[in-house]
């Protein structure tokens, strides 16, 4: 009975050192693994057993892209204006070994390798570069980073200038210099519509006294074709009437007598004197002449 207890408690040893050497790698990690205290080697995804006491996991590293947020750094551009500017480095974890053993601090060396780059690359251009320019600073101290964090098995893959600031006065200046613009641009798009107001008020015009002249012209056509329509038929029934007298041939006396008509409608009006041609004096003797023949008898 007192054998069977300890060969128990040697059972059990052996099998929670069974499990503890048993681990199962995440997704998107990796275990760096040294043997007697030198690299063996790295356990990707899945199941692996550890040699209990021989065996370490050496680090735990994440294959996550990773967001590193610097605090401002202080910079000089290239015509000696010092401002605040602070950067955002996305990386990844490509090779856990060197990232492990290439360097102490990786954190550290990236921040400290990013101000460094950043003053280098600030330092060879001005002001309204450094405001202008950030995709090009950005390319710039990404190429920079990742060939240098190479050899730490660390690949970045973007960089991002998160904040500019500049010396409060030059801020100021700079705001006077935008409201400025801002104006001179309102000043401008006032008059150029202004300009494009006159511009359509005198081409309403001009239209609108091209089309009363066109009116005008019209009714003046109109109004001449229907004088033109009135004399013509004026003249069509005058040519029928004298067709028709031509067609009953009347005598002399007729055509006598109708002509006196016509001056007696003509003395009709306001004259004071007509003269009568002598044909129509003999038709009147002659027509007072049967007047009087006809009274006598009576």
């Amino acid at each position: 009975m007192y054998q069977f207890v300890p060969f128990a408690v040697i059972l059990v040893v052996l099998i929670f050192i069974a499990v503890r050497c048993i681990r199962i790698v995440q997704q998107a990690r990796a275990y760096v693994i040294e043997f007697l205290g030198a690299y063996k080697t790295t356990w990707n995804v899945g199941i692996h057993f550890k040699l209990p006491f021989v065996e370490r996991i050496a680090k735990v590293v994440s294959l996550k892209e990773q967001v590193a947020d610097f605090p401002p750094q202080p910079v000089i551009t290239k015509d000696n204006v010092t401002m605040q500017i602070d950067t955002v480095v996305y990386f990844q974890i490509t090779d856990p070994r060197l990232y492990t053993y290439g360097i102490e601090q990786p954190m550290l060396a990236i921040e400290n390798l990013s101000a460094t780059t950043l003053r280098n690359i600030i330092g060879d251009l001005e002001l309204d570069q450094c405001l202008t320019s950030r995709d090009i600073i950005n390319s710039k101290m990404r190429s920079i980073l990742d060939e240098a964090t190479d050899p730490w098995g660390i690949k970045v893959n973007r960089v991002e200038l998160k904040n500019i600031l500049p010396p409060k006065e030059i801020q100021n200046a700079m705001e006077k210099q935008m409201k400025a613009e801002r104006e001179r641009r309102e000043s401008i798009l006032r008059a150029e519509g202004e300009k494009r107001a006159a511009i359509l008020e005198a081409e309403g015009e001009k239209e609108s006294a091209i089309l009363r002249a066109d009116a005008k012209k019209q009714q003046q056509i109109l109004e001449a074709e229907g004088q033109a329509e009135a004399i013509l038929k004026v003249q069509t029934a005058t040519a029928e009437g004298i067709r028709r007298i031509n067609e009953v041939a009347p005598s002399d006396a007729v055509i006598k007598l109708k002509a006196m008509e016509a001056f007696a409608s003509a003395a009709n009006g306001q004259a004071t004197k007509i003269i009568i041609p002598s044909e129509i004096q003999s038709v009147a003797g002659l027509a007072a002449g049967l007047l009087e023949s006809v009274k006598e008898e009576k």
